[in-house]
């Protein structure tokens, strides 16, 4: 009982230096204004614009369809919901194909310039400010002190 003892301060000793580490930082990046700055970006930001009207509609209809099969409760009210789902995720995943495609050329140049000011300015995790808010991956982020778009965008100029 007595080494326990003279163990145990020992042992919290060790875990001191790893506690004052600094932690990791995540920052946030516009990933469309980014790309509005890069040449030769206009047809994936007119393709993308084009995608999220299509994604919105359909999203509209599921909502409506998902009140009306709620209040009704019918077969076909359940049924057109179901159809309206598997449509709006087909439809997304052709889409999602067709970004990925549009933004290929693009992507190196990104992503090495948000690595760049990643780096340059202590961060470890940068994620695109689009996506976590359309995924509600990030609850609250203090904007002034995350966002490293204009960093971005000044590493790209280089």
């Amino acid at each position: 009982m007595r080494k326990a003892f003279l163990i145990l301060p020992l042992a919290l000793l060790t875990t001191v230096p790893h506690a004052q580490q600094r932690k990791g930082r995540v920052g946030f990046v516009d990933v469309q204004r980014v790309v509005a700055t890069l040449p030769g970006s206009s047809g994936y930001l007119s393709l993308s614009k084009k995608v999220d009207a299509d994604l919105a509609k359909k999203q509209a209809r599921i909502q409506q369809l998902a009140a009306k099969a709620a209040a009704t409760r019918s077969a076909a009210d359940q049924q057109a919901l179901g159809h309206a789902q598997r449509d709006f995720l087909a439809t997304q995943k052709g889409h999602q194909s067709r970004l990925s495609t549009a933004f290929a050329p693009l992507a190196s140049k990104v992503n090495a310039a948000v690595a760049s000011a990643a780096k340059s300015n202590g961060y470890s995790v940068v994620l695109d400010r689009r996506i976590a808010a359309q995924s509600r991956l990030v609850v609250y982020a203090n904007a002034q002190a995350t966002d490293l778009t204009a960093a971005v965008i000044k590493a790209l100029k280089k």
